[in-house]
C-alpha cells in the first residue's frame, strides 16, 4: 500500500494505492497532477482510492479521454493505447462520402471524424465526428437494405389480381372496424403485387386479426390458389377451422383441419383432399409442417400467434410452395420480429381499434389470503350468468411444493370453494377428444369455472367468460400474462383479471403492477427485463449542452490546489455519476411498434438521434470545480421500419 497527501490552501486530500508500489514513486515534487476518482470521508479527512494521475501537459494534450466497451483481460485503457497508435494512420481509411457531399451537408473527412471522435479537442469536435459517422451509418445502412430487399424480393409464385373485399365484407352480420378495412387493403395489394408478400398483421388481442386473415384467405381462394392456417395448438386450430367455416361456407369455399391427433385414417382422407386441391383452406398445428403434407396450389400461408413458432417453422411452411404469400399474426411481438421490421424484412399493418362494445380489462392483483374473498366475488359472477379461468402454471405438484397444480388445485380449492358450481379441468396431458369435449361443455354453457394450465393462453374465443384468475402470477412472462389476460372481455359485460401471487420480491411486484396498470396495451410499449419500468425508445431529446462560453466562471478553469511538500495538485471531487469511470447510457428498449406510421416514425427517430448526440459528456472530475471531460466511444444505436427508408438521410441532414 502506497499513500500520499495532496491539499491546497483550502483543505488536503489523502491518496492511497493498493497493489502499485511505483505510482507515489512516479510523482514529483513541485509538479501539478489531475487524480480522477470517488473521494470518500467527511469534511475534515477526504481519501481517494487507486485514482488515475494525469499532469497537466497531459490534460492540455488531450483534454478528453475515450471510454471503450471492456471486457475480461481487455482494459478501456488498453483499447485506447493501441487505438492511439493507429491514429496516424487514419488517412488509410476510405472515404465512402464524395467531396461534394460533404461540403454539402458540411461534413467531416472520414481521417478528421475518426481522429476527433476517439481523441477531440473540444465538444464541438466530439460532436462534428459523431455527426459525420451517423450520417455515413444511416447512408450505408438504407443503401444496404435497399439492395438486400431488391434482391431478395422473388417473384410470387401466386399471382392474383387485386381483390374488391366489398362482397365478404357485406356478407358478415356485423360492420369491421376501420383498422380491419384499412389491414385488408394492405395484405390485397400486396399480394397482387409482383412480389411475395410478407407482412406482420399486429394487434391487441381481441382487436379483430382473425377477420383481416379471413378476408385475405378469401380473396387468394377466389383467384384459385389454397390457403393455410398454421395454430400453436390443436384447440385453437380447431377453434380457427369452426370460425372461418362459418364465414367462407356461403362462398363455397372448403375448410379443412390437419392436427397431430387425428386417427389415421381421417389424416390419409384429409391429406388427399389437400393433395387433390379438394381443400381450399387448410387449418392445422405443427403437423401441417410434416412431410407428406402436399399443396396442389399454396398461395397463402398465415401462422398466427407467430411469437409461438421458429424461424424454420415459418420456412418449412413457406417451402410448401413455390413462393407464396406469408401473412403472420401476433399481439406480442418479439424482438425477433422486430428485428426483421428494423432490416426490412417484414412489412407491418397494425390493427388500434377494438371492435365496438369491447371495454378494456380491469386488473388486480392480489395475494393468496384474500382467495376466498376472491371465489365469493367468482361465485357472484357465475351467479349473474357469467364463467371463469382459473389457471395454474403446472399440471402436477412440483417437490418444493411452491406451485400451483391444475390437478390438486381443481380438487381442494375450486370444487371446495365452489362447491355448488360446475367446475371442469383443462390440461395439456389430455387427450385431443377428451379437450375438445372439455371446451364444447366450456363453450357451451354448461361448466361455469374452468381450471385449465396455460393450454388456453393463445386464441380460445367464449365471450361469456368475464373473470381470469392467475394462480402464481410471478411465474408467468409479460407475453403469457398480457395473452390470458386476453381470454375475457371478449363480450359486452364488465371483466376482470386477478393475479394471484405471495411472492414480495420488490423485482415481482413492480413487474406485477406495470402490467396491471398497462391494462390491455402492453404491446405499445416496451419493458425491460429486469427492470419494469415502461420505456419508450422515441424521447424528445434535451437542449444541445451550453457554449463553453455560456459556462459559469469556476466551470470553464481548473481551481489550482497545492500538494503537501510543495507540489502543486488537481484533487478530483467526486463524479456525479458516483462513479469515476462513468459511460454515456447507451439506449435500450422495444420498438412502439402502435406508433410506427411513418411521418411519426420519422419524427421520433430522428429526436431520439438528435438526443444521443447531444447527451452531456461525462467528466474526468465533474465537480463544481473541474470541467476536463470524458465521453464514451459507442456506435449509435439505430431503430427505423421498411415505412421509413424513405428520405430517411435527407431528413437527418434538414435538422442541422
Amino acid at each position: 500500500m502506497e499513500r500520499i497527501t495532496a491539499g491546497d490552501d483550502v483543505s488536503s486530500l489523502e491518496i492511497t494505492w493498493f497493489n502499485n508500489p511505483y505510482a507515489a514513486q512516479k510523482l514529483q515534487l513541485g509538479q501539478e497532477y489531475y487524480f480522477q476518482g470517488i473521494v470518500t470521508g467527511g469534511m475534515l479527512r477526504r481519501q481517494m482510492v487507486n485514482p488515475q494521475v494525469r499532469t497537466a501537459e497531459q490534460i492540455k494534450a488531450s483534454p478528453f479521454e475515450a471510454v471503450y466497451p471492456q471486457t475480461e483481460g481487455l482494459t478501456s485503457n488498453a483499447i485506447a493505447k493501441c487505438v492511439r497508435q493507429l491514429l496516424p494512420h487514419a488517412e488509410l481509411l476510405p472515404d465512402p462520402l464524395p467531396p461534394e457531399m460533404l461540403a454539402k451537408y458540411r461534413l467531416l473527412s472520414k481521417a478528421d471524424a475518426v481522429r476527433a471522435i476517439h481523441c477531440p479537442a473540444t465538444e464541438e469536435q466530439a460532436y462534428a465526428a459523431r455527426r459525420r459517422l451517423i450520417y455515413e451509418e444511416l447512408l450505408v445502412l438504407q443503401l444496404g437494405i435497399g439492395r438486400m430487399k431488391n434482391r431478395g424480393a422473388a417473384a410470387t409464385g401466386a399471382p392474383m389480381q387485386l381483390a374488391d373485399p366489398s362482397l365478404f365484407w357485406a356478407s358478415l352480420p356485423f360492420s369491421p372496424t376501420g383498422a380491419q378495412r384499412r389491414a385488408v387493403s394492405e395484405i390485397l395489394a400486396d399480394m397482387a403485387g409482383e412480389t411475395s408478400m410478407n407482412r406482420l398483421l399486429q394487434g391487441d388481442v381481441g382487436s379483430g386479426k382473425t377477420l383481416v386473415a379471413a378476408a385475405a384467405i378469401w380473396a387468394c381462394i377466389r383467384a384459385g390458389y389454397q390457403a393455410a392456417l398454421l395454430a400453436p395448438t390443436e384447440i385453437l386450430a380447431a377453434q380457427h377451422a369452426e370460425g372461418l367455416n362459418r364465414m367462407l361456407a356461403p362462398f363455397g369455399m372448403r375448410v379443412a383441419l390437419l392436427t397431430g391427433g387425428m386417427k389415421a385414417a381421417a389424416r390419409r382422407t384429409t391429406l388427399a383432399a389437400i393433395r387433390n386441391d379438394e381443400a381450399d383452406l387448410v387449418v392445422g398445428t405443427h403437423a401441417i409442417l410434416s412431410e407428406g403434407v402436399e399443396f396442389a396450389r399454396l398461395g397463402l400461408a398465415v401462422i398466427d400467434e407467430q411469437h409461438r413458432f421458429g424461424v424454420r417453422q415459418r420456412g418449412m411452411l413457406a417451402e410448401k410452395a413455390a413462393n407464396p404469400h406469408l401473412l403472420v399474426m401476433s399481439a406480442t411481438p418479439i424482438p425477433r420480429t422486430l428485428g426483421l421490421l428494423i432490416y426490412g424484412d417484414l412489412d407491418i399493418s397494425i390493427l388500434d381499434e377494438l371492435p365496438p362494445g369491447r371495454t378494456p380489462v380491469k386488473t388486480r392483483c392480489i395475494t393468496g389470503k384474500k382467495r376466498r374473498d376472491l371465489y365469493h366475488f367468482l361465485d357472484q359472477e357465475i351467479g349473474r350468468g357469467r364463467q371463469v379461468y382459473l389457471v395454474c402454471p403446472a399440471i402436477e405438484d412440483t417437490p418444493d411444493g411452491g406451485l400451483n397444480a391444475v390437478k390438486t388445485y381443481y380438487e381442494d380449492i375450486a370444487k371446495a370453494l365452489l362447491p355448488e358450481r360446475r367446475v371442469g379441468l383443462m390440461h395439456g396431458k389430455l387427450k385431443p377428444k377428451e379437450k375438445a369435449a372439455v371446451m364444447e361443455d366450456f363453450k357451451a354453457g354448461r361448466l361455469d369455472a374452468l381450471v385449465s394450465t396455460t393450454v388456453i393462453e393463445v386464441g380460445v374465443d367464449v365471450p361469456n367468460a368475464s373473470v381470469m384468475v392467475i394462480e402464481n402470477a410471478e411465474r408467468y412472462g409479460l407475453s403469457a400474462l398480457h395473452q390470458l389476460r386476453g381470454r375475457v372481455g371478449r363480450g359486452a359485460a364488465e371483466s376482470w383479471c386477478f393475479l394471484v401471487s405471495d411472492n414480495q420480491s420488490e423485482n415481482v411486484q413492480k413487474r406485477l403492477k406495470i402490467f396491471v396498470q398497462h391494462h390491455g396495451r402492453l404491446c405499445g410499449g416496451a419493458v425491460r427485463s429486469g427492470d419494469p419500468r415502461p420505456r419508450r425508445l422515441f424521447r424528445q431529446p434535451p437542449a444541445r449542452p451550453a457554449h463553453p462560453a455560456d459556462r459559469r466562471p469556476d466551470e470553464r478553469h481548473p481551481h489550482p490546489a497545492r500538494c503537501a511538500g510543495g507540489s502543486r495538485c488537481h484533487a478530483g471531487r467526486r463524479p456525479a455519476t458516483g462513479s469515476a469511470g462513468a459511460r454515456t447510457a447507451g439506449t435500450a428498449g422495444a420498438a412502439d411498434v402502435r406508433e410506427s406510421r411513418s411521418h411519426e416514425l420519422i419524427r421520433r427517430f430522428f429526436a431520439h438521434k438528435q438526443q444521443q448526440m447531444q447527451k452531456p459528456l461525462h467528466g474526468w472530475c465533474s465537480g463544481p470545480c473541474y470541467r476536463t471531460e470524458r465521453f464514451a466511444c459507442r456506435s449509435p444505436m439505430l431503430i427505423t421500419s421498411q415505412n421509413t427508408q424513405r428520405l430517411l438521410v435527407e431528413s437527418w441532414v434538414s435538422l442541422w
